[in-house]
């Protein structure tokens, strides 16, 4: 077999344009697939589209903090807003910042707006009270009465210990402490062990009823621990309406509730020392202790005395009666044990904090009543009539720039007017899973300038799909075949659309990281779109036209097939010389 001749190289490498089809069809059926498996059908609708309310509240200064409305004090704001908007059992509520001194809150329909009015701008309840005692966070059995029960000084079986293994110490230094539990606190002898059976009249031993069981000392009327045994933690549901009771409760009144995350539940006592006696708190990082994250707190003058009163009555008892619960809005947020009376003003939270769970619980105790006064400067009742009319027109906006745009590719493009809706089709599917897969994952919403930016990607899409055909055609004018042409315009027409979709990009990038609101909706939505259209051409429309070349009604130019040799002017073929190599050359 003779060598081939030097200069001569082989034409472009085609790959396995079926393979990448593939690809594309079984991403689509897992996206499409994921839909029905999460029940989410539809995009989630923004406020615009689903109706609700809005509210502005407008940040002031409080007397003695001239310089309080800053970045920081804003966004604990807004953070301790959409708490309570959820607390309220708002799944799809908004609060995000505006300007310097503007906080938007948009809650659906479906929610109490008087009640949401109210609880926006209200002072966070946050206090300090002692623990009477704990268990896990789901609803306890009743107990059963039983003549072998063993007294009320005993441990029940179904009783556990608080899962929060933070300490309260006295400034940085860490006190010490008796003989150490696996938990890390001090436990009398009489907590040791759990009572042992016990035989009945029918000598059948008995085992202690699985509830919880007051330690010694625990004074809780029967109406609370009654209302302590059937308190549910377990959904946000309970979580909720129980936080909500707790908040409603009297300081000097003791209460029951839920740690955040529903995993313990509490008889808390009255409150003990105020939020508004915390002076500040902030997380640190303790290289000398070994401590790794903390929480250092500062008290007022009074505060200080009051902290130090009930840390030294706490210090006296046992697990888990020498801890408090920090309750905020009703919800404990933390519950650390304490060794010994803690004097001075200052104190501090260490176990096994991560810098995130630190900085939370330093904002919540700086910032557990809100940082700032707000006042609502304006009320805005959005309907779903007034929102689906403005999505009907835009929608009919689109269908007409549609139709125009198949219009124009039918009458020019003709046979490769197929190409283009299919790469339409499989960009619009694409587009419309990913939509409705990002709602519930980050909490994306579709509303009238997301619906806008979708229709504007349409003819960047179709712009594309333009530049990809005309350097066809360039070719074929060439005088070259069909499958050669494919692959020498390709290189050129892929430079041209990856500047072009990043210029897009880029655009809808700052135009998101510059905007608040409704418009990054429409940023982010021109963003996805433009890099759904770089994976459309290159894995659907480029492995697509590969495979048509090799069909002949294409690659012999059929009239209708939008490649015919005559209709676009082509040269006779090219006839090269001897040992002289093609290039390609990129625009």
């Amino acid at each position: 077999m003779a060598a081939p001749k030097k200069g001569r190289r082989a034409p472009a490498s085609q790959g396995h344009p079926g393979r990448t089809l593939i690809l594309v069809l079984i991403a689509m059926v897992g996206l499409v697939g994921g839909m029905f498996y999460s029940g989410t059908l539809t995009p989630r609708l923004g406020i615009d589209l689903a109706g609700g309310t809005s509210f502005t509240l407008a940040a002031q200064n409080q007397p003695g903090r001239p310089n309080a409305i800053n970045e920081t004090n804003m966004k604990t704001a807004a953070g301790i807003m959409e708490r309570r908007v959820n607390g309220l059992g708002v799944t799809e509520s908004e609060v995000q910042t505006q300007g310097s001194n503007h906080i938007i809150v948009n809650i659906p329909k479906g929610t109490d707006a008087k009640q949401a009015r109210e609880q926006v701008g209200t002072t966070a309840q946050l206090g300090f009270r002692p623990v009477l005692t704990t268990t896990a966070g789901t609803k306890t059995p009743e107990p059963k009465p039983n003549p072998s029960q063993s007294g009320a000084n005993g441990k029940g079986k179904g009783d556990k210990a608080s899962g929060d293994k933070t300490k309260v110490q006295p400034g940085t230094q860490q006190s010490p402490s008796s003989k150490p539990t696996t938990q890390g606190r001090a436990v009398t002898d009489s907590l040791k062990k759990a009572p042992s059976a016990k035989p009945t009249p029918s000598g059948k031993p008995s085992m202690p009823p699985a509830q919880p069981t007051p330690p010694a000392g625990a004074d809780i009327p029967p109406a609370l621990q009654k209302q302590f045994n059937a308190l549910d933690c377990s959904t946000k549901k309970s979580r909720a309406a129980a936080g909500e009771k707790a908040a409603n409760t009297k300081p000097s009144d003791p209460i029951v509730a839920c740690k955040e995350d529903g995993a313990q539940k509490y008889v808390l006592g009255p409150v003990g020392v105020e939020g508004t006696d915390v002076s500040g708190a902030k997380a640190v990082f303790d290289s000398q202790q070994g401590q790794g994250w903390i929480v250092q707190m500062d008290f007022t003058s009074e505060g200080g005395k009051k902290f130090g009163d009930v840390t030294g009555k706490l210090a006296a008892k046992a697990p888990p009666q020498n801890q408090f619960g920090i309750v905020l809005d009703g919800a404990v947020v933390s519950s650390p044990s304490v060794d010994k009376a803690i004097m001075g003003g200052g104190a501090t939270i260490s176990g096994g904090f991560t810098q995130q769970s630190a900085e939370d619980l330093g904002n919540m105790l700086s910032y557990g009543a809100l940082p700032l006064s707000f006042k609502i400067d304006d009320e805005t009742t959005v309907t779903a009539a007034l929102g689906g009319e403005q999505l009907h027109a835009g929608l009919i906006a689109g269908a007409i720039g549609l139709g125009l745009v198949v219009i124009y590719l039918v009458a020019y493009y003709r046979g490769l007017a197929l190409v283009a809706l299919a790469s339409l089709g499989v960009s619009a599917v694409l587009t419309y899973t990913i939509m409705t897969l990002l709602g519930p994952a980050i909490g994306f919403a579709l509303n009238l300038p997301a619906v806008c930016g979708a229709i504007v990607a349409i003819g960047i899409t179709a712009d594309s799909f333009i530049v990809y055909f005309e350097r066809i055609r360039d070719e074929i004018r060439e005088g070259r075949t069909l499958r050669p042409a494919v692959e020498r315009g390709w290189p050129r027409a892929r430079r041209t659309i990856l500047v072009s979709d990043f210029v897009s990009f880029l655009a809808a990038a700052v135009l998101f990281a510059v905007t608040v609101g409704k418009v990054q909706g429409f940023a982010f939505t021109l963003g996805l779109t433009t890099v759904l259209d770089v994976v459309v051409v290159f894995f659907f429309t480029k492995p697509l036209m590969t495979l048509l070349a090799r069909r002949k009604f294409f690659s012999d130019g059929h009239s209708w097939s939008g490649l015919d040799p005559k209709r676009l002017g082509a040269k006779p073929p090219l006839r090269r010389r001897r040992g002289a190599a093609p290039t390609t050359k990129e625009a």
